[in-house]
């Protein structure tokens, strides 16, 4: 079931042409760790990569910019289709800024989700920004819309279906696996 949304949410979200993910908190639920020989270990959420692939799908792009650096993270994007991989950047806007330039696309036509201070600007920047349950309480205030599923338990495909729901795609996109 879909959550009520405002007309105007409804209106920014259909114009949607990149959603941009950060990654700790948002794909994950923010915890990273790291083996004895310090091996860095993640956890990716399954319906997440599904939501991903439903927006490239219909070709709605999607990139990913995160403060940190990290194979895993490489691996998870590339596996996903993800063609835009932005790491090691704490400047979000300015990256966004410059994806935004390199695929000519409006910020009015970006969705953003973040979850702590270093995606403030791009939060603020984007047509809607969306953050997580499990995001910095500041951040919860200033983005759009915060979705009831925290990050890496599914608040990207939450995120997904929302952007497809609003172009009409969904009904269309899920009825196809009804065989």
């Amino acid at each position: 079931m879909q959550p009520l949304l405002s007309d105007e949410l409804k209106s920014r979200l259909s114009n949607i042409k990149l959603l941009a993910l950060d990654v700790d908190g948002v794909m994950t639920d923010g915890s990273v760790y790291f083996t004895a020989l310090g091996d860095e270990i993640k956890s990716f959420n399954i319906l997440d990569g599904q939501g991903i692939k439903s927006l490239l799908k219909n070709d709605i792009e999607v990139a990913v910019i995160t403060g940190r650096t990290s194979p895993l993270t490489e691996k998870r994007a590339k596996d996903l289709g993800i063609k835009h991989i932005t790491q090691g950047r704490e400047d979000k806007k300015i990256a966004l800024l410059e994806l935004c330039q390199t695929l000519n696309i409006s910020e009015h036509d970006v969705a953003y989700v973040g979850d702590d201070l270093p995606d403030l600007s791009a939060i603020k920047l984007a047509s809607v920004g969306f953050t997580v349950p499990n995001a910095h309480s500041y951040i919860k205030k200033h983005a759009d819309y915060c979705t009831s599923l925290k990050g890496g338990e599914g608040a990207v495909r939450e995120v997904c279906d929302l952007i497809l729901s609003a172009k009409g795609l969904f009904d269309d996109y899920y009825s196809a696996y009804l065989g």
